[in-house]
């Protein structure tokens, strides 16, 4: 009689294993909960251009959003937003024109380069 218990219980877990495979493998397979993608059949607006990293506890990222660059410094305890509103270079397809690279004003890059601290997200201690 103990024997058919065992058997049983191996059985009932063997059964609930693969379920939870079979259930593990269809998420991955058709994407859980759905993706969401605001932004379907247009272009993306935001995009990591390069990432480099510094150390084993820091990152710098150069983020491209509507033409231009912003490099960021991403660390544990904090974020940095280095330097902002750096143009975006030009795909080869599409020179750029040297009176419309040095038109940029100077006075606002300067401003937009001053580092600014960004909000960095509390973790949670378990």
């Amino acid at each position: 009689m103990e024997f058919n218990i065992y058997l049983r219980f191996m059985l009932a877990l063997i059964l609930v294993l693969g379920l939870i495979g079979g259930l593990t493998w269809a998420a991955r397979r058709f994407g859980f909960g759905g993706q969401l993608t605001p932004n379907a059949g247009k272009s993306p607006r935001l995009s990591v251009v390069e990432v480099r990293t510094l150390d084993s506890r820091r990152k710098l990222v150069l983020l491209q959003r509507d033409g231009s660059e912003h490099l960021v410094l991403l660390g544990p305890n904090q974020d940095l937003h280095l330097e902002g509103g750096i143009a975006a270079p030009r795909a080869a397809a599409h020179p750029v024109s040297l009176a419309a690279s040095a038109a940029a004003p100077e006075a606002q890059q300067a401003t937009e380069n001053a580092p600014t601290k960004l909000p960095s997200a509390e973790r949670r201690s378990s």
